[in-house]
């Protein structure tokens, strides 16, 4: 098999690696990739836009592709499955209506609502003037979302009503995307929860459930980002697990009834509250990213027969998931980050990294004059796994600390959570 990964981020080297375990897979592609990509064997980039879908569709054409795979949400949102698929091409992701499942949150808010989904009170605003007169009627703490894409950077949760209107102000002068519409939601208290799962269209399989760390400050303090760090798999008991299986099938089935076949992950965000319950946070069409970085390390069964199983409608075919051990991934950005910052640093000790044994995936990374150099916001993702949390986050932690760049970055809590003596 050929297959052609669209994506440049720390999600897509992660998914590239797991696949290229396999003696079925010949060759994959990157478009565009990374430095990460541009080093591994059996893995070529190639310069092309990730929303050039006449590029991509003639390159995986011309290279014999047998499945194309989407890792970010923009190229979703746009109809990069609808597009390929006119070609003939087989594609892992949903559909261009099937990806306003994140590309909306007002949209997400009313298949929720349709599917019965647990989820916080919200209501949605057009104007600012509106909206900042709700959210100081409700008071604080209150949760501001931007409708549309925002990178993971959109929601704000507003400890005053001045920052309440502050974020309010910032999505409507375009600060997080063209967003049309602002969301403004109760705020929920408990543990955020991650569940990616694999659909056909009609079968749901859930991976295993990771906790994501949001915000750039050490105690989860500071601004949103993309991810600074994720560890697998967080302990939810298997009768929450089942609610939760359950409720994905239904939002499934929802779909199905708006004339939409979803193919691809469904990836709910989750806050599992102190009576032991769930709602639901967001709903996002992709791999997570840095969950990726934590689960696919953990995953024994053939990643490439779970990725077709789904666009052939064949999940239910496939038997159990199995995993093995605990993982955890530290993310090193770049300073300044979620704000400036700076690109071209030199990156040294990935080699260094990888010996002790963990996996380095890189994110905003590119080989320029055969050099590595920093490429983006967050640059690498240091995972370590292990049969327990302690060797796990202990691995990642000795691998990022051989790792070097200019205005390197990094928390030094994640999983400070887990009950790191558990064994898997």
């Amino acid at each position: 098999m050929k297959i052609l990964i669209v994506g440049n981020g720390g999600r897509e080297h992660a998914i590239a690696w797991k696949l290229l375990q396999s003696q079925q897979i010949e060759q994959i592609f990157c478009v565009p990739g990374n430095g990460g990509t541009a080093s591994m064997e059996r893995c070529q980039n190639l310069p092309l836009s990730m929303n050039d879908f006449e590029g991509i569709g003639k390159a995986a054409l011309k290279h014999g592709i047998s499945l194309v795979v989407i890792g970010p949400e923009l190229p979703l949102s746009l109809g990069i499955t609808d597009y390929l698929q006119r070609q003939g091409l087989m594609v892992f992701g949903p559909t261009r209506a099937g990806a306003q499942i994140e590309a909306s949150k007002a949209w997400a808010k009313a298949v929720m609502r349709e599917a019965g989904s647990p989820t916080a009170q919200a209501a949605v605003f057009t104007e600012a003037a509106a909206a900042k007169a709700y959210a100081k009627a409700q008071g604080a703490p209150i949760v501001v979302k931007a409708d549309g894409l925002a990178a993971g950077k959109g929601v704000t949760v507003a400890a005053t009503v001045a920052e309440a209107q502050t974020a309010i102000e910032a999505i409507f002068q375009g600060q997080f995307g063209d967003s049309r519409f602002v969301l403004i939601e109760e705020y929920l208290t408990g543990q955020e929860v991650s569940v990616l799962a694999l659909t056909d269209g009609l079968t749901i399989r859930p991976l295993l459930p990771a906790q994501d760390h949001k915000r750039i400050g050490e105690g989860d303090t500071g601004e949103n980002t993309g991810g600074m760090g994720a560890y697998a798999p967080i302990l939810v008991t298997p009768a929450l697990m089942d609610k939760i299986e359950t409720d994905l099938q239904n939002v499934i089935a929802t779909l199905q009834r708006r004339g939409i076949n979803y193919q691809g992950v469904l990836y709910a965000g989750l806050m599992i509250t102190p009576d032991g319950n769930f709602k639901v946070l967001e709903f996002n069409c992709r791999f997570g990213d840095p969950e990726t970085q934590v689960i696919l390390p953990l995953l024994e069964t053939p990643i490439e027969d779970l990725l077709l199983a789904c666009v052939k409608g064949q999940l239910s075919q496939m038997p159990p998931i199995t995993w093995t051990g605990a993982a955890a991934c530290v993310v090193a950005a770049a300073g300044g980050y979620p704000r400036a910052y700076q690109k071209g640093q030199l990156i040294k000790g990935i080699e260094a990294a990888e010996a002790l044994g963990a996996c380095v995936f890189h994110a905003g990374t590119q080989v320029k004059d055969q050099q590595l150099v920093t490429d983006g916001g967050r640059v690498l993702g240091v995972t370590g796994s292990g049969k327990t949390f302690a060797e796990a986050i202990a691995l990642a932690y000795a691998a990022i600390d051989k790792i070097n760049f200019e205005g390197m970055y990094y928390r030094r809590d994640i999983g400070h959570r887990v009950k790191s003596s558990v064994s898997f």
